[in-house]
């Protein structure tokens, strides 16, 4: 009973500090810092506070083979830096709620993934599962108005759904031999060493980091300096969560833990709700259930699946 208790905490704080880090990273967006280098900043941190620790106490754990190493360079590009980017690129541009409930329809990518690619089967809930959350997203989008939402930021969240469905399949191969804190390094460091490549180091906007940011809606008012908000988005917005996430997934069983996953979207929702003004109407909100209840439909055949 405690052991439970105990990942449903872990769970609950970790899908907590995810939804207010949304907020964070949406007033250093737009205060100018864009995506790419938001994503640049947060994962080159994350890379060296886990890196630091995993040389000084779990070095071996590092060790991969040259098999491994392609999975893991795809799970930087395409499953880490690709699913921040295109995430901060829609929270910019759409609600912080709505674009996190679009990133969490990756199951249904999944089962898709599995039945028509790797020619799978797949529990016949699946189809319900799509009909229920694109049906929701109709709602949310409400497209017979001629579609309520930025395009670009749509774009970016569907994209950033497929990302993190390619997160999900990489890392369970790559989980099958190696620990996820192992995966995480690796992930945030090949997504460092890319984006320093594209993005160089001596072109980093620095003034970000000493300039004072406006902390909009309810606490327009008010600002705080960059470095604080950026240390924040690196430290309590990624690592302490990240924590959190996988001590509750050692003690939860998965489908526990994928309805606890489902607290995310429904927590940035109302931060943003209750920070920033962002509402959505009756349709809206009726969708955002209806795409929630999908979700947990398709996750859950995910688990049974063949």
């Amino acid at each position: 009973m405690l052991k439970t208790l105990r990942g449903e905490i872990y769970l609950f704080v970790g899908a907590l500090l995810f939804a207010f880090n949304g907020i964070i990273a949406k007033i250093v967006l737009v205060d100018g810092l864009s995506a790419w280098r938001l994503t640049q900043i947060r994962t080159g941190g994350a890379f060296l506070l886990l890196f630091a620790f995993h040389f000084a106490l779990r070095r071996h754990e590092l060790k991969t083979t040259k098999s491994e190493l392609p999975w893991l360079i795809a799970f930087g590009i395409v499953g880490v830096a690709l699913v921040q980017a295109f995430y901060f690129v829609a929270i910019e541009r759409m609600y912080v709620g709505v674009a996190l409930l679009i990133e969490f329809t990756a199951p249904i990518w999944i089962l898709l993934f599995l039945r028509f690619v790797l020619k799978k089967r797949v529990p016949a809930a699946l189809w319900y599962a799509i009909i229920l959350s694109f049906s929701g997203l109709l709602m949310i989008t409400q497209i017979w108005n001629g579609l309520s939402l930025d395009r670009l930021g749509l774009v970016a969240a569907i994209l950033d759904a497929l990302s993190l469905a390619a997160y999900f399949l990489i890392g369970d191969k790559l989980g099958k031999t190696k620990s996820t804190g192992s995966i995480m390094t690796w992930g945030f460091g090949v997504t460092s060493l890319f984006l320093l490549f594209a993005l160089p180091l001596w072109n980093y906007p620095t003034d970000v980091f000493s300039k004072d940011m406006n902390l909009l809606g309810r606490f327009e008012s008010q600002t705080l300096p960059g470095w604080m908000l950026i240390a924040w988005i690196i430290v309590m917005g990624t690592i302490l969560p990240y924590i959190c996430v996988l001590n509750g997934l050692k003690l939860l069983s998965a489908s526990t833990a994928s309805v606890f996953g489902m607290i995310e979207p429904v927590l940035a929702g109302m931060f943003a709700w209750w920070w920033l003004s962002e509402s959505l109407n009756g349709i809206q909100l009726i969708g955002c259930v209806v795409v929630i209840v999908g979700i947990v439909i398709a996750d859950k055949a995910r688990q049974h699946t063949k």
